[in-house]
């Protein structure tokens, strides 16, 4: 029984003295020993493009439940005399019922990061079918994009 752990050890020594993949051995204890395909040190990120809406698209929903019910009909943007971004969202209940979300904006600088300005979640209540017009302002002139976000009411 212990040659068939021993052969697969074998095994893949063979297959990395051939060039397939460099091979680590750490001992765990004095009678197993694991063959691995990595010595350790740095690793690359894994899904990183996965689950990033944030990073591309300016109206994200933050779970299932607004999926369902919310949408928008409309996002407007520009700037202020001072150079403060100002956004506006056209946010609609899809539903036949009244129902409550929060609803919160960050504002980004060119290349995509948080200009450290982000608005506190604030309550909407909306009617059935209703759309409501929600706006949000910078604190300082260095946002030029924004994410809005919403979420169902905690």
């Amino acid at each position: 029984m212990k040659s068939i752990p021993s052969l697969t050890i074998c095994a893949v020594i063979a297959l990395a003295s051939a060039g397939c993949v460099p091979v680590h051995e750490s001992v765990h204890s004095s009678v197993e020993t694991v063959a691995t395909g990595h010595p350790g040190g740095a690793y690359t990120p894994r899904n990183a493009t996965i689950f990033d809406l944030e990073n591309k698209e300016v109206f994200v929903l933050m779970d299932k439940a607004t999926e369902h019910s919310v949408t928008t009909s409309g996002l407007q943007q520009g700037f202020k005399e001072d150079g403060r971004l100002e956004v506006k969202a056209n946010i609609r209940n899809r539903e036949s019922r009244r129902i409550q979300v929060q609803v919160s904006c960050v504002f980004k600088d060119e290349q995509g990061f948080s200009t450290n300005d982000e608005t506190p979640w604030e309550n909407l209540i909306l009617t059935e079918n209703a759309q409501e017009t929600v706006s949000f302002l910078s604190m300082n002139n260095k946002a030029r994009r924004y994410t809005v976000r919403v979420r169902q009411a905690r």
